[in-house]
C-alpha cells in the first residue's frame, strides 16, 4: 500500500539538479513547507540525456554523476522521501512525465548554477502551468550569503584578493580577535612555490570500490560512443559518506604538506598532496563552509602549517566563489569573449597527448586517462599553451569542459576564458598568465628527457613555450605595455635584435601551423 497523503495539502515535488546533491537542500525545506510535512514531498531527479550529451565529456565524469544521483536518490529514501529518478530526453519530457505520473500541485527547485540551467528553469516558472514551478535561491555558494555581495561597477575590474579579504571577514575564518589576519598576512603565496624535492612521493589519495550502483553506470556510459577516455580504473567517492572519508584522509595526510608543492609538477605524482575533490564539492556532496573550518580547526590543533591551510582556504573561500561570482557577472556573453583575437583551432593532440612537448603529453595524457590535473597544469602549462598558440577561447573552454571530472559551466569558463586565457578583457585577473620554458622547468620535471630544450629561443631545439612566448610579446607589444604588471616582460624584447624577432616569428608561424 501507498504512503497516506495529506489532503489538505496536496503533493509538492521537489526537483533536483544532478549538481545539487546537497544535504540540507531548499528545495526540500520549502516543499516540506508548502506540503505540510515530508510525507507530503516526492522529489524528482532527471537524468537528461541532451544534458550529459552535450560535450564529449569524460566517461569518468559522466559516471561519477550518474552514480552519485542515483546514491543521492538512495539517501534521501533512507530519510523517508518518495523518490523518482527519470531517464528522459531533457529536462521538459521529464518534468511532464512526473507530472502526469504524481500530479504534484506545485514543483520546487533551486536555481541551477549554470546559465542555460537557469534559463530552463525560469521559463517553465513563467509559463502559466496548471502546475507552477517556484525558484528558490541557490544555497550552494558562500557568495551568495554575503550580503550585499562586493559588486563594483558594471565593467570594472575587481580584483581577487580584496574579494577574498571580504570572504575571510564575513565568515570569520583564520582571523585574530581584532579582525586582523593570523600571522599577519592574508595569503602566503611566497611560502608555496617549491617545486617537489626528488626522491619524494606523496601519499595518493583513497580509492573506493564501486558496488553495484556505480558499476551499473560504468556499463551504461562505457556502452555509449562519442565519450572521452574510459571508466576503467573509476574509484572516485560517489556518496556523501565516502567524500567525508576522503576529505578526512586528505586533512591528516596532504594537507600539512600542500601549501609548499602546491604549485609543483611531477610526473611521479599525479595529484601530489591536493585534495582531488572538487568533483565532489561541485556535486554537493562537500559542504565549502565546513571544509574551511576543519582546515582552519587543524591549523589551530597543531595539526597543519598556516601556509598550507590558508594555501587551501584560498582555493574555496577565495578562487572558488569569486568564479561563480565573476561567472554570474559576466554572463550571458562570457564564452564569446576573445580579448586577444586568437582563432587558432584546437590542435589534434589535445584529444590524443600525441605531442612531443612533454609537459604537454604528460599533464594531457593525464588528463584524457583520469579526467583530472591540478590547478597549476591547467594554469601554467594547458592555458599557458593555448594563450601563446593563439587558440580560440571558446575551443579551449569546450575542450576542458569536456575532459574533467570537476567540470561545470559555471567554474570551467572563468577559470579558463577569464583567468586561463584572459579573454574577458581583464574582469577576472588583472593580466594574462603567460610564461615561458623556464617556469615549467623550474616548478617540474617535465622537461627531463624532452626533445625540446627549455633554454633556447628559436630553432628546432627550442622549446615552443620559449617561441610562442617571445612571439606573444612582439605580436601583442603595444597592449601588453599598457599592463604595469607585465612591464619587465616586455622590457625584455629590447634585447632582441632585428634577426632574433624575424626568426621569433617564422618558428612561431611554423608551430602554428605543424
Amino acid at each position: 500500500m501507498g504512503r497516506s497523503r495529506n489532503a489538505q495539502h496536496g503533493v509538492v515535488s521537489a526537483w533536483i539538479l544532478a549538481d545539487q546533491m546537497l544535504e540540507s537542500h531548499p528545495a526540500l525545506q520549502r516543499a516540506e513547507e508548502l506540503g505540510g510535512g515530508r510525507e507530503n514531498v516526492h522529489v524528482v531527479l532527471i537524468e537528461s540525456n541532451r544534458w550529459m550529451r552535450r560535450l564529449p565529456f569524460h566517461r569518468k565524469r559522466q559516471t561519477l554523476i550518474l552514480s552519485a544521483v542515483r546514491h543521492y536518490a538512495e539517501e534521501l529514501r533512507g530519510q523517508g522521501y518518495s523518490v523518482a529518478v527519470e531517464a528522459v530526453e531533457d529536462y521538459e519530457i521529464g518534468l511532464k512525465r512526473h507530472i502526469q505520473r504524481h500530479a504534484p500541485t506545485r514543483i520546487v527547485t533551486m536555481e541551477a548554477a549554470e546559465y542555460d540551467e537557469r534559463a530552463i528553469q525560469r521559463k517553465w516558472a513563467a509559463a502559466r502551468t496548471s502546475v507552477p514551478l517556484e525558484l528558490v535561491p541557490n544555497g550552494q555558494f558562500l557568495v551568495s550569503r554575503f550580503n550585499p555581495i562586493p559588486d563594483p561597477e558594471p565593467g570594472k575590474r575587481y580584483v581577487m584578493e580584496h574579494f577574498y579579504r571580504a570572504m575571510r571577514r564575513r565568515f570569520q575564518v583564520l582571523l585574530e580577535p581584532d579582525g586582523s589576519p593570523i600571522g599577519g598576512a592574508w595569503n602566503f603565496d611566497a611560502d608555496n612555490r617549491q617545486p617537489l624535492p626528488r626522491g619524494v612521493r606523496p601519499p595518493s589519495p583513497p580509492s573506493f570500490e564501486p558496488d553495484a550502483i556505480t558499476r551499473e553506470a560504468m556499463a551504461e556510459v562505457e556502452s555509449e560512443a562519442g565519450y572521452v577516455g574510459s571508466t576503467v580504473g573509476f574509484q572516485l567517492a560517489v556518496t556523501r559518506a565516502q567524500a567525508r572519508s576522503a576529505f578526512a584522509d586528505f586533512l591528516e595526510h596532504r594537507l600539512p604538506d600542500f601549501g609548499p608543492y602546491e604549485d609543483a609538477m611531477t610526473g611521479r605524482s599525479d595529484s601530489l598532496y591536493h585534495s582531488v575533490l572538487s568533483p565532489q564539492m561541485n556535486l554537493g556532496l562537500l559542504e565549502p563552509l565546513a571544509m574551511v573550518q576543519a582546515a582552519e580547526e587543524a591549523y589551530r590543533a597543531g595539526k597543519a602549517p598556516l601556509n598550507s591551510v590558508e594555501g587551501f582556504i584560498r582555493q574555496i573561500l577565495g578562487w572558488r566563489e569569486f568564479m561563480y561570482w565573476q561567472y554570474w557577472r559576466q554572463m550571458p556573453g562570457f564564452h564569446q569573449a576573445n580579448a586577444w583575437s586568437a582563432t587558432e583551432p584546437l590542435p589534434e593532440f589535445f584529444w590524443t597527448a600525441d605531442t612531443e612537448m612533454s609537459c604537454l603529453r604528460r599533464v594531457i595524457g593525464k588528463v584524457l586517462e583520469h579526467g583530472y590535473s591540478h590547478h597549476i597544469e591547467r594554469l601554467m602549462v594547458i592555458c599557458n599553451y593555448a594563450l601563446l598558440a593563439g587558440i580560440d577561447p571558446a575551443a579551449v573552454n569546450d575542450w576542458f569542459f569536456a575532459c574533467y571530472l570537476d567540470a561545470h559551466d559555471w567554474v570551467v569558463t572563468p577559470n579558463v576564458i577569464g583567468m586561463g586565457l584572459n579573454a574577458d578583457g581583464g574582469l577576472t585577473a588583472t593580466k594574462p598568465y603567460i610564461a615561458s620554458a623556464a617556469y615549467i622547468h623550474r616548478m617540474s620535471d617535465y622537461c627531463s628527457g624532452c626533445v625540446y630544450n627549455p633554454k633556447i629561443r628559436t630553432g628546432d631545439q627550442a622549446c615552443p613555450f620559449n617561441t610562442l612566448y617571445w612571439n606573444f610579446l612582439l605580436e601583442h607589444e603595444s597592449k601588453l605595455r599598457g599592463n604595469p604588471r607585465l612591464g619587465s616582460n616586455v622590457l625584455g624584447l629590447k634585447h632582441l635584435s632585428t634577426s632574433e624577432r624575424a626568426g621569433i616569428v617564422d618558428d612561431a608561424r611554423r608551430l602554428r601551423s605543424d
